[in-house]
């Protein structure tokens, strides 16, 4: 026992803890540790906060969308976020349409999340017709020209069932002034607060807004708000009949 630790006063049963993790099988999968994304690793190394930003927001979905069956997520990145949700559903359907996230998350997560499944997709072009009784899309809206947001919307309610959840998540319009300059580049729809709320209630009957500064989900003035939150209810689902 004692050459795989250093020193000698910590005490066995402390020295234990560590030797029956390493010995369970239940993390024998791993080998040596979760490898993260290209996207991740760069966001980890140079700010590791933003992970922290990230993984808040998806806890947030996981919580609003606890024992759902089948969740439809839109724009999964590397993943990382899904693993969250999919602790707290049944099923995760995970979607990108930039074909690098989709092979990274296939080459990496494969055998390690059983209740993810990765696919390539643009929501633009279509639906994905399966009854969803939830989704969410987190960092995506503000990067859809505004010209095309209405479709978005679309094909997400003709992705849910008729009594289906959508956790939409951006960043405010008035957080853009402290945005760096690349990320500006990409943020061409973000909304205020009651912007957001009033696009969103045109597609659900019900649409409940949070706000989020830092980690920290909250229900106050939007108008400080870092980050949007909508939790959207019950989809009009004749708009996507039309």
């Amino acid at each position: 026992m004692e050459e795989n630790f250093f020193g000698t006063a910590s005490s066995t049963t402390a020295k234990n803890v560590y030797l029956h993790q390493e010995a369970s099988s239940e993390f024998e999968k791993f080998g040596e540790g979760f490898q993260l994304g290209p996207y991740n690793t760069r966001h980890l190394l140079s700010d590791p906060r933003r992970i922290g930003f990230m993984i808040a927001r998806h806890k947030f979905v996981a919580k609003m969308l606890h024992g759902y069956n089948n969740v439809l997520e839109i724009g999964c990145q590397e993943g990382l976020g899904s693993i969250v949700v999919s602790q707290e559903v049944n099923h995760v359907v995970a979607t990108d349409f930039y074909k690098p996230h989709i092979e990274s998350c296939l080459s990496r997560l494969t055998g390690i999340v059983s209740n993810i499944e990765f696919r390539g997709h643009d929501i633009i072009d279509a639906p994905i017709p399966e009854n969803f009784d939830g989704a969410f899309s987190m960092d995506v809206i503000e990067h859809i020209e505004p010209a095309q947001e209405d479709r978005f919307m679309t094909n997400v309610v003709a992705s849910l069932s008729e009594h289906g959840v959508l956790v939409l998540g951006a960043p405010s319009l008035e957080s853009q002034q402290y945005a760096s300059a690349a990320s500006k580049v990409g943020h061409i729809n973000c909304k205020s607060g009651e912007d957001m709320r009033a696009f969103c209630n045109r597609f659900f009957h019900k649409v409940f807004m949070f706000g989020m500064n830092d980690e920290v989900v909250h229900t106050g003035y939007l108008p400080m708000a870092h980050y949007l939150i909508a939790l959207c209810v019950y989809p009009k689902k004749e708009l996507a009949e039309q």
